[in-house]
């Protein structure tokens, strides 16, 4: 513990953001970076505290709480308070195949459960201390620093088992398999069905929340030492399955659960609706094709998917939501709105929502800052669905909403109108980020998995091996759609899994 009054001696301050209105201009990162002295400083407010609730991933009241990754938190910390640069680095990646995505992406689910968050005052001058520890940003510091100063160097396996294992999907439960599984000296091939590896990190998430420079970098690093990356490579459709299981020893799936969620209302065959993530990954392969700087100003070639001067209604309340909104202020749509059909959160803690639990809290993200400050309103519009869709031509033309609420119907749980609260609103263009209904088929097909109800690959609880010999499955297409965190910490298990499974043990 480097200061053992730091969090009663210093301040919470996190990384700033770029205004508004100026970061609207381009596609770049938003965040105005701490300087050196700035985020030892914050590290220094880490209490090291006996049971560090933000370094395990609980469940409680049916929450998890922590760090799924179980991240060594306080000792990095405290090695980044000292200046023990490569020691903190060290440390985080003992747990963290990837502290440069999840240190930009991540919701920080450690920080929810600090326990300076369970601390009421400053016992020396009455102050609040509930300002959880600066662990994100501390995080993403540490391997910046890691990779600017040289650590960062390509680790090649000195020997082979030769052994050879096939990894379907490069997003980020794919690429920690492989990352694990090439370190410990297997032979990894990953197959990526599009033209540049990534996956969700490269086509779901927006580049001002991940540069896909920083993609590029860490597989670049993968390639270095040992990884090979195949492209344009659709398993189970353009190549067929028994092939892998023929050359590969190990098959593991990690095709994420992309199976987009429809709305099922009338007129949702009209011409200008989309799912979230097709919107997602046409403006990234552009900020690729134009450069994120231009971006926001220069002509685009998105054709019915160009938001700009459009009534934009974003159905989804949720991370993915958000990005779409702030993807489209930043083509210049001339009205977003974005329908969620849950009620606003409170501002403050419920008192069935205590810590450590996840806070179910009102939370403006960046994307509805930003249209906060151009259309001057918070874009959400709570309890309210979409209820039937107009079209003319068979193009969208507008919407007819009607609020919603939760209710007990013979004895459950059921989604009612509420009588009388129908609106219509114009619409140009329909994004639909309402979430996911599991992996899509083809590839689990291809390897005769059995599939659960939920469309998710069937393994017994809490493993990774499927009812088919030699294969394993891991992240979104196992547990259903969740963060990048958890993504990754599956597949290391997975990698871990079938290293015992190859070598009758494992040392991961």
């Amino acid at each position: 513990m480097g200061n053992p009054n730091g969090f009663l001696k210093y301040t919470r301050i996190e990384n700033d953001w770029i205004e508004p209105k100026t970061r609207l201009q381009n596609f770049n990162e938003m965040h105005v970076l701490l300087d050196e002295e700035a985020r030892r400083t914050q590290a220094g407010r880490c209490m090291n505290c006996g049971v560090p609730m933000c370094q395990s991933a609980i469940k409680l009241a049916g929450m998890v709480t922590g760090c799924p990754l179980h991240n060594f938190i306080p000792e990095w910390n405290d090695a980044l308070y000292k200046g023990h640069f490569d020691m903190a680095a060290w440390r985080l990646l003992k747990t963290s195949s990837f502290p440069e995505f999840t240190g930009r992406v991540c919701p920080a689910l450690c920080e929810k459960a600090c326990n300076c968050i369970s601390m009421e005052k400053d016992y020396s001058d009455g102050k609040d201390i509930k300002d959880p520890v600066t662990i994100h940003d501390n995080e993403l510091f540490i391997i910046e620093k890691a990779f600017e100063s040289g650590y960062m160097k390509p680790q090649v396996p000195k020997n082979r088992s030769g052994k050879k294992i096939a990894v379907v999907g490069s997003g980020p439960a794919g690429l920690a398999v492989a990352d694990l599984l090439n370190r410990r000296g297997h032979n990894v091939t990953v197959f990526e069905r599009e033209d540049a590896v990534g996956g969700l990190l490269r086509y779901g998430i927006p580049n001002m929340k991940l540069d896909k420079k920083i993609i590029d970098r860490r597989v670049d690093l993968m390639k270095a030492e040992g990884v090979e990356f195949v492209v344009n490579a659709n398993i189970g459709a353009d190549k067929k399955a028994e092939d892998l299981l023929k050359e590969f020893d190990a098959v593991a799936l990690c095709c994420g659960a992309k199976k987009a969620r429809k709305l099922n209302v009338a007129g949702e065959d009209a011409m200008g609706i989309y799912p979230a993530v097709d919107f997602l990954t046409a403006v990234t392969k552009e900020v690729v094709r134009i450069g994120s700087e231009k971006m926001a100003t220069a002509p685009v070639s998105l054709g019915d998917m160009d938001p700009r001067g459009k009534n934009v209604i974003i159905v989804g309340g949720g991370d993915t939501g958000n990005d779409c909104t702030g993807t489209c202020v930043r083509l210049g749509a001339a009205n977003v709105v974005a329908l969620e059909m849950m009620p606003k959160p409170p501002v403050e803690r419920a008192a069935n929502n205590p810590w450590p639990q996840w806070p179910k809290v009102l939370k403006t993200d960046y994307g509805q800052m930003e249209v906060i400050a151009t259309q001057g309103e918070d874009p959400r519009v709570y309890k309210t669905t979409i209820k039937e869709i107009h079209q003319k031509d068979g193009h969208v033309t507008g919407v007819k909403t009607v609020q919603v609420e939760f209710k007990n119907v013979d004895g459950q749980r059921k989604l009612c109108e509420i009588e009388g609260s129908e609106k219509e609103l114009p619409a140009d263009m329909i994004l639909v980020a309402a979430g996911f209904l599991g992996a899509e088929e083809y590839t689990p097909k291809a390897f005769d998995t059995q599939m659960t109800p939920r469309g998710t690959v069937s393994t017994e609880e809490g493993k990774y091996a499927t009812s088919t010999e030699k294969v394993f499955v891991c992240g979104d297409m196992h547990r259903g759609q969740s963060l990048v965190v958890w993504a990754i910490a599956e597949g290391r298990e997975c990698a871990r899994e079938i290293d015992q499974y190859l070598m009758g043990y494992t040392n991961l």
